[in-house]
């Protein structure tokens, strides 16, 4: 047994790079197909190239790794494959602000120029991430690392754009789009975040041609009304019948426009009168199309009022609305203003106000492709943790639009969309041709726009593992086993990968989608950098460790919820980790292989052993149910319980004697007892803490050369020992009672006290081999048992237990008075106890309702409150004589 090299005090620092870099060096992570394993698949969740993870990438990976070094040490054939993620709108913006920095203009510089500094901003922020995943201690398989710009993955984009162009999926119109017009591109509705913002209702007054009437309407966007072309009323409103087919007067312009009856007007709103600009709102769009209404579009794609503005061309959107508004009033057609509090449209990259336009636009038909997605998911084909959340992808997918999915940038995949000069033929590519397919003009001329983001997105679980061709990757690696996400992207990116892997693979991409929430500031916000409350994680491990921050994350965190982080909660953890280095320095220190091997097959186990042995056992079997069941939060803090606390805190406590006695045969078995449970704690820990585990595991000579492919513990059903956890129940109540009795009446460790035990049938065997442990961890000269309580001195101390009662000679070391009062207390507590549970007992609704084994709990709670009672009321007479 080793005892030399590991250090004397827990420093992370000093190993956790060493051990990545013989991870790495090993390939333990670079699973090699085999065919008689059976596969694990984990695809990462690509991060975005627009900077530094964060801490919820943290929780994100440390969830993963906790997930593929299980399966790894369960035997399955395990691929954790990284990869990031080019992030077309985020990306373009940071790299384009970068450059104004240098006073560098992006349409100033050119498409290809541009793009050479994408790429510099790309390679350096790649190489960040992979530092900071393998800093984290993420087990992943960085040879096949994907990056979505990559030729390969670029070739699988074209592929399945080609795919749904032809099969008729893919099409391009002019309709309403969502239009950022800072970034000057369209975007999903995916893409857009509700803000519930202070407005206003403009009540605006529009007239009706050849009389002294006037039909008001109320819009909170007046700057609209410039591209008006009907007002409408519903065909039911008996106010506005006589209007319907009439003209109205379009304020601050020469133009006309009719009214127009359409169900889509809600009566009860506003006043009845909606004023519809079809290219400028998506609902006034379909009532346009309905009624053959032309669309007039008064923006550019700067939100900049356009020619068709009139007197109001050039002005900046908010801006015109001033001065239109002011116009209004001036010509008396403003009625007044309200205020009104409304949800309004942000791009969730730069928060600017979404302009609905009408533009011409690249979209998929997402109908008919969402059918086998939510159907695949109602089957249980692929399953949500928690389920919960099937109602977010399920209220997403029922209710789909098509999918826009082009976007007036630079950086990202180009469509392979190609138009002939001369001959006007529309080409769709996954090869760039070289010629017109119709004419053999070489005049060609590719589609400036580029995909969406989400559209290279929705192919990762297959397109890195090599498809479109048959990779033996992509044959045994998928479908993909699990993903973990955050519940903010099941639209974004889950729906879609669904439906991605469904149309182009016939299978669904994972078994299981684990759904885990935000990580929150103390106060419950949101980490931003707005508000400076954002935490890296690469500073909290320089701090505290990669292992610290880790056991932080999975520690109460359960499936699907918000977590608040509090850097208390790491220190604590990181204490954990210096509490399982001491007692595994302490261990290490004491143990002799030879003597070990000498008793290595004795089952001479005392009864400390046989609990300590029957506990983990219990542990191995939990702990793998939960950890199948992803419950890793739970796992883990059984691990921590049961090593801090029966390990540590009782086990070690327990066997000291015996480590520091002369009995060969005895220290052999308790070497070999102490050997099990540390490498088998530290096993279970692993996947969670995997440096300090594999750093203690190093030091032990054990079976494996390193534990990231050392074999998860299995239960074992002859290590079961129901009777020798009862019976040390009854030492360790026994022990914690005599210890707090001795604290109560200050008496200390050093004066050592007889201890005389009357107990029940059930428990004597107990007290009768723990001995030694009371002797030890209790501070008894001795232990005996009592056969009745009659003829007992009258100058003893009892505590009640569990058990039993135990009788000690303190009185002549204690204060009379002092005993007395304590007495009182613990009888005033115990009638307190007694009258609860009665008054639970007496209440019918509780007897009828609650389940059987409920009911018989508290009944058991009753009598062993009211056998105390009695042993304490004894004790007080018998003070008081």
């Amino acid at each position: 047994m080793e005892k030399k090299n590991i250090a004397t005090t827990y420093n992370p620092k000093e190993f956790e790079a060493k051990l990545n870099k013989m991870w790495e060096e090993k390939k333990y992570f670079t699973p090699v197909i085999d065919k008689n394993k059976k596969p694990y698949t984990i695809i990462m969740p690509p991060p975005n190239i627009t900077g530094q993870l964060h801490l919820g990438h943290a929780l994100d990976n440390a969830l993963q790794d906790t997930l593929i070094r299980f399966k790894r040490m369960q035997g399955y054939c395990t691929l954790w494959l990284p990869g990031e993620d080019h992030a077309s709108i985020a990306t373009e913006v940071k790299v384009e602000n970068e450059l104004l920095k240098q006073g560098l203009k992006k349409k100033e510089m050119g498409r290809e120029a541009f793009l050479e500094k994408v790429w510099e901003w790309t390679d350096e922020y790649r190489a960040i991430i992979r530092n900071q995943l393998k800093t984290m201690g993420c087990s992943a398989d960085f040879t096949r690392e994907a990056f979505t710009m990559d030729e390969r993955l670029s070739k699988a984009v074209r592929h399945v754009f080609v795919k749904l162009y032809n099969e008729g999926y893919i099409y391009q119109g002019n309709r309403i789009t969502n239009w950022c017009p800072k970034c000057q591109t369209a975007l999903s509705d995916a893409e857009i975040e509700y803000e519930e913002q202070e407005g206003s209702f403009w009540h605006i007054k529009y007239p009706v041609v050849g009389s002294d009437e006037f039909l008001e309407i109320a819009t909170t966007r007046p700057e609209t009304m410039l591209g008006d072309t009907a007002v409408a009323v519903n065909p039911n409103d008996d106010r506005y019948k006589h209007l319907v087919g009439k003209m109205l007067k379009l304020p601050l312009t020469d133009r006309e426009i009719p009214v127009i009856a359409d169900e889509y007007v809600d009566l009860e709103f506003g006043t009845g009168a909606v004023k519809i600009t079809p290219a400028h709102d998506p609902n006034d769009y379909e009532v346009g199309k309905r009624h053959g209404l032309r669309e007039i579009r008064i923006m550019d794609d700067k939100g900049i009022i356009n020619e068709l503005g009139l007197k109001y061309q050039g002005l900046e959107r908010y801006e015109a609305r001033k001065q239109m508004v002011a116009d209004l009033d001036a010509q008396g057609l403003l009625v007044k203003i309200k205020p009104h509090t409304h949800n309004v449209g942000v791009h969730d990259r730069c928060s600017t106000v979404v302009e609905p336009i009408i533009s011409k636009q690249w979209y998929v038909k997402m109908e008919e492709l969402a059918g086998p997605a939510i159907d695949v998911i109602k089957n249980k084909e692929t399953k949500f943790v928690p389920e919960r959340f099937e109602k977010t992808y399920f209220n997403w997918m029922e209710n789909i639009q098509d999918w826009c999915i082009s976007r007036q940038l630079w950086w990202g995949h180009r469509i392979p969309v190609f138009y002939c000069q001369d001959c006007g033929e529309i080409m769709v590519s996954i090869e760039d041709p070289t010629c017109c397919s119709k004419c053999k003009s070489t005049k060609l001329k590719q589609d400036e726009d580029v995909l969406d983001t989400w559209f290279s997105s929705a192919l990762w679980p297959f397109s890195t593992l090599g498809w479109p061709d048959r990779t033996d990757d992509l044959e045994f690696f998928y479908p993909t086993s699990t993903l973990v996400t955050g519940y903010d992207i099941i639209f974004f990116w889950v729906a879609r990968m669904i439906f991605s892997g469904l149309h182009n693979m016939e299978k669904s991409p994972f078994e299981n989608v684990l759904i885990h929430g935000l990580i929150r500031d103390s106060q419950g916000r949101k980490m931003s950098k707005s508000l400076g409350n954002g935490v890296n994680p690469l500073e909290v491990i320089e701090e505290y460790g990669a292992d610290a921050l880790r056991f932080m994350l999975l520690t109460g965190n359960a499936p699907g919820n918000d977590f608040r982080y509090y850097p208390e909660r790491v220190e604590a953890a990181r204490n954990f980790a210096n509490k399982i280095w001491n007692a595994s320095r302490f261990v290490m220190m004491n143990l002799d292989r030879e003597v070990m091997d000498k008793y290595k097959d004795s089952k001479d186990y005392s009864l400390a052993d046989k609990w300590i042995l029957s506990r983990l056992n219990t542990l191995v079997k939990e702990v793998t149910e939960n950890m199948d069941k992803f419950e890793l939060g739970i796992a883990l803090q059984k691990v921590y319980d049961f090593l801090w606390t029966e390990f540590c805190d009782w086990y070690i406590e327990l066997v000291k004697p015996v480590l520091y006695s002369d009995d060969e045969a005895k220290k052999g078995v308790v070497f070999n007892v102490l050997y099990k449970v540390l490498t088998t704690g530290l096993q279970l820990l692993h996947p969670v803490m995997p440096f300090i585990t594999e750093e203690i595991y190093t030091h032990l000579d054990a079976e494996y050369e390193s534990i990231t492919i050392s074999k998860w513990p299995e239960y074992d059903e002859n290590l079961n020992n129901e009777i020798a956890e009862k019976d040390m129940s009854f030492i360790m109540e026994a022990i914690k009672s005599l210890r707090n009795l001795r604290a109560e009446m200050n008496v200390p460790p050093s004066r050592k006290a007889k201890i005389m035990a009357y107990v029940s049938e059930d428990a004597k065997a107990a007290f009768e081999n723990g001995k030694a442990y009371l002797e030890k961890l209790a501070s008894a000269s001795e232990v005996v048992l009592l056969d009745s309580k009659e003829n007992l001195e009258e100058n003893l101390v009892s505590v009640v237990v569990k058990g039993g009662e135990l009788f000690l000679p303190l009185l002549d070391l204690v204060d009379r008075e002092k005993e007395l009062e304590r007495l009182n207390k613990e009888k005033a507590k115990l009638l307190s106890e007694i009258d609860r549970v009665e008054k639970k007992l007496n209440n019918e609704r509780f007897v009828s309702k609650a389940p059987e084994a409920v009911v018989a709990e508290e009944k058991a709670k009753g009598e062993k409150y009211k056998e105390m009672y009695k042993a304490v009321e004894e004790r007080i007479n018998a003070l008081m004589k």
